[in-house]
């Protein structure tokens, strides 16, 4: 490979590197599993990588490998290609704490925003999370999700209407 292919190639790989955390926590929600997602996020940057030459400029990295990673998973589903058991993410700590009422609340706190997300539908799921958490744009939504923005924008206020009255916020 040419010195100059390389030298172009960097700054997109950084891109990506730069949005690995936000791919894994994207595909966390989506699988449920830290195996399943680390998987998907791995088969999502293959195919970034694969599929480099076709990303453009003027397109957020971000919003483009987040596309790549739900068809991803879509593929996965449709293939029947998850395998595993699902593993609840409640049953998974990540820091300990020394505050036992702290950690209890901090637990208890968790459960039910998963319980929350959880119970929705997944196709308001996704765009809670990509709007809410990822805080991509409904226009950069719609386009991941292939929906027009309005069906985002009414996905999303559904989701936030149900998630409230299940979390009891």
């Amino acid at each position: 490979m040419p010195m100059t292919d390389q030298a172009e190639q960097q700054p997109f790989r950084d891109l990506l590197v730069g949005s690995l955390p936000k791919l894994r926590r994207f595909a966390l929600s989506l699988t449920g599993s830290r195996q399943r997602a680390d998987d998907l996020v791995q088969t999502a940057c293959m195919k970034a990588l694969a599929a480099q030459g076709d990303w453009r400029q003027e397109t957020r990295v971000e919003a483009w490998i987040f596309r790549i990673l739900r068809n991803a998973w879509i593929d996965e589903i449709r293939h029947g290609a998850v395998r595993g058991p699902h593993a609840d993410l409640a049953d998974h700590e990540d820091a300990a704490t020394t505050d036992g009422e702290a950690a209890v609340m901090s637990k208890l706190t968790l459960a039910s925003v998963l319980a929350a997300l959880d119970s929705l539908p997944p196709e308001q799921r996704e765009v809670m999370v990509l709007v809410c958490v990822e805080e991509f744009s409904y226009a950069e939504v719609a386009s991941m999700t292939g929906v027009p923005i309005g069906t985002v924008m009414s996905r999303l206020a559904r989701a936030r209407q149900k998630f409230a009255g299940l979390a009891g916020i």
